[in-house]
């Protein structure tokens, strides 16, 4: 027991002392050392949630791994370690790199036998996590994890949304959430926020107006008003009027935002929402899919000093959300048929057994399938919460 306590200490310690750019070196050395690993190799899940990128230096490259059918990706897709026997005696251990429901991505590493990987594959579950949060940490000093996850160049305005985002998944007790945002290299204005204190949740999704730069800085804006009153301790309604008055002081009506705003009890379920312009909510509640209307109010920034009212409605455990963006409700088929309630629907019972983390890339592959060949011409945006309750 001291043995293996003192070897996963040492590789915490490696970790936590490394320089932020040299994360991989480090773990590499410390598990060839101690655990007798052959080889190392971390991957990162791309903006797209499409394939793993390798987290490499020229001249040491690797290919990129399919999330979807590939041994990393299945400890990705599940998150739990995976263990890979190729041919011959050496086994590979994929092993999930998840900071509080965020999935970041994979470390796999090579070891002699599986003998060998049952006993220690534990310890290198752990040490997984904690480089997930010493990459978390990292990414504030180095780009060399944000360049690793990306597949294709940014647009500037992806960019800048993707700088804006609190992260693409997250699990506490009481709920699960997953998001995602497509074309993911060149979104626009759409965007999702939420924040967590001991009792409350606070889901923000919102439905840009405009292109390029242009719908990235009106979102910017809007989204730091949002996080500047709820940080001072405002309600929704206050927070949406604030963020209304600061759209609309700079751009007098000419552009403006829509926004989904809801407050979570995670004690009793009760929720508060204020519904500024068109986001959809639909809920699966006991195999049933419904849409959940709201009193629809002005969006953010359309005229000046709006009033925002408070609507509430309770959650059940077992219940899950799923919110769209415009990108996705109106999205027309190659003759015309929009994508619509029924579509969604039948998208929500399709991926009902997919954890929340997954369902938003899953819809939004079916979203493809319905739109055809054709480029898309708006952002689409999905987010799934689902509620356990205390």
């Amino acid at each position: 027991m001291t043995t293996i306590t003192n070897r996963f200490v040492a590789a915490e310690r490696a970790l936590r002392t490394a320089a932020p750019h040299q994360l991989l070196d480090a773990v590499r050395r410390v598990l060839t050392d101690q655990y007798a690993a052959d080889s190392v190799e971390l991957f990162l899940a791309d903006y797209g949630l499409t394939v793993l990128q390798p987290v490499s230096v020229l001249p040491h490259t690797l290919q990129p791994v399919s999330v979807h059918n590939s041994p990393a990706g299945r400890a990705f897709g599940a998150q739990e370690p995976y263990v890979e026997r190729p041919s011959g005696d050496h086994v590979r251990v994929h092993l999930p790199v998840t900071v509080r429901g965020d999935r970041l991505g994979v470390l796999t590493v090579t070891l002699p036998d599986a003998e060998h990987a049952e006993g220690c594959l534990g310890e290198l579950a752990e040490i997984a996590e904690v480089l997930g949060h010493e990459v978390y940490v990292a990414e504030r000093d180095t780009d060399l994890y944000l360049q690793a996850r990306r597949r294709d160049r940014l647009t500037l305005a992806a960019e800048m949304q993707w700088q804006l985002l609190p992260g693409r998944s997250c699990t506490r007790p009481e709920y699960e959430l997953g998001a995602q945002l497509e074309p993911a290299y060149a979104i626009f204005g759409d965007n999702f926020d939420w924040s967590a204190s001991a009792d409350r949740l606070s889901l923000y999704v919102t439905n840009g107006m405009g292109e390029g730069i242009e719908a990235s800085l009106l979102t910017n804006l809007a989204i730091n008003a949002l996080r500047n009153a709820r940080r001072a301790g405002l309600s929704i309604d206050d927070q949406a009027a604030l963020a209304d008055q600061a759209v609309y002081a700079h751009y007098r009506g000419r552009c403006y935002l829509s926004v989904l705003m809801l407050d979570f009890d995670l004690a009793t379920g009760r929720v508060r929402a204020v519904d500024a312009g068109s986001p959809q909510m639909l809920r699966l509640r006991r195999g049933a899919v419904e849409r959940v209307p709201f009193e629809a109010q002005l969006p953010l920034g359309m005229f000046e000093e709006t009033d925002y009212v408070i609507q509430e409605f309770l959650v059940e455990p077992g219940d899950r959300l799923v919110f769209v963006s415009d990108g996705v409700y109106d999205v027309a088929s190659p003759g015309g048929e929009a994508y619509g309630d029924a579509a969604l629907a039948r998208a929500i019972q399709s991926t009902r057994l997919l954890p929340a983390a997954e369902v938003p890339r899953a819809i939004l592959r079916e979203l493809t399938g319905h739109r055809g060949e054709s480029t898309p011409d708006d952002d689409a945006l999905v987010v799934c919460l689902d509620w356990r309750g205390r």
